[in-house]
């Protein structure tokens, strides 16, 4: 780790209270200015940056091990990395992974994210979660040279997250079909063949393996960009309607996700799933509201319980805003929450197979534990056949 008494600093974090951190820059060079968050996974970080999620933040990472074991194709969730830059401990040491195809720091500097390294991660981590996540500017510049006041200025003229509609800027350009299914050993990537459900799934910003779970839940899965309406949506005919993750504001990206959602739910009873974003415009389609948190829930070691079995399940979240349970309407039940905070994190219909999450149970942070949930989902699917015959 290079000695900053010594070693001339080669990036700079300012916050927009005016804090700075020095440390060592790695990946691109420039300047980038976002919210500020941090995660506390061990595990994961290149899925993380590859996140759509992360559109329009920096995210800071507690675990201090990134990027020893390189980066590889299969990893992405998105094509590109998607969070605006990212701020480590220590800085990344050679890949040692049988699995690595490329060293973190060249994928970030082909791919444009700036990246700060031998940086105080406790002393920042704590800082976000006693004040909140801050607005922030990012500059990587190998001279050392660098503007404090104009870093600020970046800083304090971001505009935040809160009112921001950052799925149009991350969903598909048009619709395509999936079929890749989970990863397994020892062939990897395998297709579904024989699907039994056809879903179209909304992307607000859809990780590639939410997608390869639907497949692995025997789906035959379209999907369509955020802004599909109902008439795109049922000219599929699907058998279910899945609602993707993704950044952003819900209430700003709600005000198309939602009416085309509550025409689902006022002329059709087809089984809906949602999933991060995709529970949030949800439940604002159900009538409830969301609200800004102070630091959001980002890492994969989140209790969460299921109201309805009592079950524990360790779950992966990333979500700077939440549902307000307390706005929650009559027929729409509380069935999952956080044991952090008590914050919302799933809500059904009580009298149609409608439901969502806050988690993701994608990510296999249990390693399995709301695996469930597709399989839930593709029950429905199946029962809503059987009701019609």
């Amino acid at each position: 780790m290079p000695d900053l008494s010594t070693d001339t600093p080669t990036a700079c974090l300012a916050l927009a209270d005016g804090t700075i951190f020095y440390g060592m820059g790695f990946g691109a060079t420039g300047t980038t200015v976002a919210e500020l968050c941090f995660n506390t996974a061990m595990t994961g970080y290149q899925e993380i940056m590859t996140d759509p999620s992360y559109a329009g933040q920096i995210v800071t990472f507690t675990f201090p091990h990134i990027g020893n074991v390189g980066v590889n194709p299969d990893d992405d969730e998105t094509s590109d990395p998607v969070a605006a830059g990212m701020v480590v401990k220590w800085m990344p040491t050679q890949s040692s992974n049988w699995r690595a195809a490329q060293e973190l720091g060249d994928w970030l500097r082909q791919r444009g994210r700036i990246a700060i390294g031998s940086v105080d991660t406790r002393r920042l981590t704590r800082a976000i979660r006693q004040q909140g996540a801050p607005h922030v500017a990012l500059q990587h510049n190998p001279d050392g040279i660098f503007d404090i006041a104009a870093l600020v200025a970046k800083a304090r003229a971001f505009n935040g997250l809160e009112g921001v509609d950052l799925a149009k800027d991350v969903t598909c350009a048009q619709s395509y079909r999936w079929d890749e299914m989970r990863w397994a050993w020892p062939e990897g990537y395998t297709r579904q063949n024989d699907p039994k459900h056809k879903v179209v799934a909304i992307d607000y910003g859809a990780k590639r393996n939410i997608l390869r779970c639907l497949a692995s839940a025997g789906c035959d899965v379209t999907v369509l960009p955020a802004t599909a309406s109902a008439e795109e949506v049922l000219a599929h005919d699907p058998d279910g309607v899945f609602l993707s993750n993704g950044p952003g504001d819900p209430a700003a990206t709600g005000t198309y996700a939602v009416p085309m959602i509550q025409s689902l739910l006022n002329n059709t009873d087809l089984p809906i799933f949602g999933i991060c974003l995709g529970h949030q415009v949800l439940a604002l389609a159900l009538g409830a509201k969301t609200v800004k948190m102070n630091h959001g829930h980002h890492g994969a070691n989140h209790p969460v319980k299921d109201t309805e079995t009592g079950k524990v399940e360790i779950t992966s979240m990333n979500h700077g805003f939440a549902v307000d349970s307390q706005s929650l309407p009559t027929g729409v039940l509380e069935t999952h929450l956080s044991l952090f905070d008590g914050s919302n994190c799933g809500i059904r219909m009580a009298d149609r197979p409608v439901f969502s999450v806050q988690q993701h149970p994608e990510a296999s942070p249990g390693p399995q534990d709301s695996f469930y949930l597709f399989e839930r989902f593709a029950d429905s699917m199946a029962q809503a056949k059987l009701a019609k015959v």
